[in-house]
This record gives C-alpha cells, structure tokens and sequence, in this order.
C-alpha cells in the first residue's frame, strides 16, 4: 500500500483531501501540531505525525516510506505580519521540498493559489504576468512557487503545483460558514452591487484536480489554475446560495471606492493597536469581492484531463447541508 503524506491534513482542503485518499486505497499520514483541532478527522484511519513545517529537523521521520507528499499547509489569511506569512509560507513550502527531496519521495503536489497574480482581470492562463499586491498572503505564496521551482530545477524534485480559485464546500469554516453566517443575520452585502466575476470552486471538483495532478506524467514541473470554470458574478453566486437557505437576498451595496477607503482607515487602527483578529473589512476581502477576478482552465483541462464534476446546483445544495449540519 502506498503512502501519502499530507501537510496541512486537519484543514479544510486538507481533510477532503485525505477522505479522498483513503477512498482510493492509500495510506494517508498527517502532519499535524500538538494544538491541532482534529474533529475534520474524526473516524478516519490516519497516521499522525507531530511537526510544524518551519522546523525542518520535524519533517525526516514523517517523510519516510511516504510515495507521494501533498503540501496543503499555509498561512491563509487577509491578515497580519508579513514576516509570520513569509516563515510558513516561503520557508515553510522550501522545507518540505527539501525533506522530500532528502527522503527521495515520488512526488510532491503543492497547494498553490490564484491570489498571486493579483486581482482586476479576466481569463488569466497560468504564463501571465503576476501583477504587485500589497497583501502578504499573495506577496509570500508567489514567492514560496518562484523558490520552490528554482529548487525543483536544481534538484529533479518531480513537483507540481496547483492554484484553486475561491474554494468553497463542505468543512468550510474559512469562507462558507462565515458568509453564510452573514447572510442568516443580514449582514450580507456587495462591493459595487455584485456584478464583479468571481472563480469559486468546490472542494471536491479541487481534489480531483489535485489527485490529477498527482497521477499526470505531464504535469511535472507545471502549474495549473484549478476553478469550477464558471462565468459568475458575486451576485449569482450569493443568490443561489441565499435560495437554498430559504433566506432573502442581499440588497446593499457599496461603491468600490468608499469600501476599499473604510477597509484602509480600519487596518490603519487595526495595524496601529497590533490586534490579532482583522478588522470587519480589509482592503484584501474589498479587491476580492470588488475587482473581477477570474482564471482559465484550459491547460488542466488538456493536459490533466480535468473537468468539474459537481455542478453549481449540487455543490450549494452539499455546502448549505453542511452548514445546517455541521458540528459547531
């Protein structure tokens, strides 16, 4: 039986990862930290191994035996210190690499983003040029894919990476469980209306990405945008979710201007009082939300072989099922 180690296992992305390869027949070890909330692991048969991935004397004993490395863990977040995003997410992605380069690992699937190519675009391919952002989360993962593919060059690491949109699903706690939370209180509302493109993508159509990925002799040394491929504005997206919770449809909205304004003077008191916790709006979640934000699928879907499976009907009924399910 072969062995998949994976980074970042007790997450979101991670934990549907690893139902999916226990599903397929493999050995899944997780690399988990002593304060880990496991309970998206409940019931299934993992191995854990104790490690953080900025400590790379952590990463040997874990990488042993193992066929394939899957790299989910990351600092993903629209907040805080750009040197904490650059440890885990530069030095952090350049560790694992390097441990499963020592261990001779088969290969090595890396959890990119789309984020890194900025926002305000359409139909982006994977060769377009990434434009500056000022958010550390995109700043550090565009860095950590630049690093790690120097090293897969200079070493022969067979390593691929894969960029999901704006992931959404079942175990969401990141994204979907909070706007949905927005939308029971009626809180929810639009960056100039909603009209602006989004790229989601459900979990399950994402693993299916990432298994392609892992399995493809033509995707090493390459990366690719994986999305539900969809032409959806904010809007769309919200609504369908809003009917399939029987509840009213948003209706504010603020011009792109006053909310990227209000979201810079509270990161300014924010960054000013050193808080942990972000601020309601930041100007990350304001671009996101208010500039169109779209990417092509086209070379996965040659060169993997991939299509979404699930559909958008399907997948916001299986989101907002969960959601009225899940354990709090």
């Amino acid at each position: 039986m072969k062995i998949a180690l994976v980074t970042g296992i007790n997450g979101f992305i991670g934990s549907n990862l690893a139902e999916r390869l226990l599903n397929e027949g493999w050995k899944v070890r997780g690399l988990v930290r002593k304060t880990s909330d496991l309970k998206f692991l409940k019931g299934l048969d993992i191995e854990y191994y104790y490690g953080d991935i900025t400590e790379p004397n952590t990463l040997d004993e874990p990488m042993k035996g193992v066929y394939q490395v899957f790299h989910v863990a990351a600092l993903s977040s629209d907040w805080g210190h750009y040197e904490k995003f650059y440890k885990i997410n530069v030095e952090g992605t350049l560790n694992v690499a390097k441990a499963a380069h020592k261990a001779s690992v088969e290969r090595m699937v890396y959890i990119s983003t789309v984020a890194m190519y900025g926002f305000g675009r359409l139909n982006v391919k994977e060769s377009d040029e990434k434009l500056h952002t000022d958010f550390p989360y995109c700043q550090t993962k565009r860095l950590a894919e630049e690093k790690v593919m120097e090293f897969v060059k200079e070493s022969g690491l067979r390593l691929t990476a894969v960029k999901p949109g704006n992931v959404y699903g079942v175990k969401d706690h990141t994204f979907i469980e909070k706007y949905l939370d927005a939308l029971e209180s009626g809180k929810a509302g639009y960056v100039d209306g909603g009209k602006r493109k989004t790229c989601p993508v459900y979990v399950e159509n994402l693993v299916d990405g990432i298994m392609l990925a892992s399995q493809k002799e033509e995707a090493i040394g390459e990366t690719f945008f994986i999305t539900d491929g969809m032409d959806i504005t904010w809007k769309e997206f919200t609504d369908k979710l809003a009917d399939e919770m029987n509840l009213k449809r948003p209706t504010s909205s603020f011009p792109f201007f006053l909310a990227y304004a209000v979201a810079f003077v509270m990161e300014f008191i924010y960054t000013a009082l050193d808080t942990k916790e972000p601020p309601i709006l930041t100007r990350y979640r304001i671009f996101n939300g208010g500039k169109d934000y779209t990417f092509s699928i086209e070379k996965a879907r040659k060169n993997l072989g991939y299509e979404p499976k699930i559909q958008f009907e399907e997948a916001i009924k299986r989101t907002v099922n969960w959601y009225r399910n899940r354990e709090k």
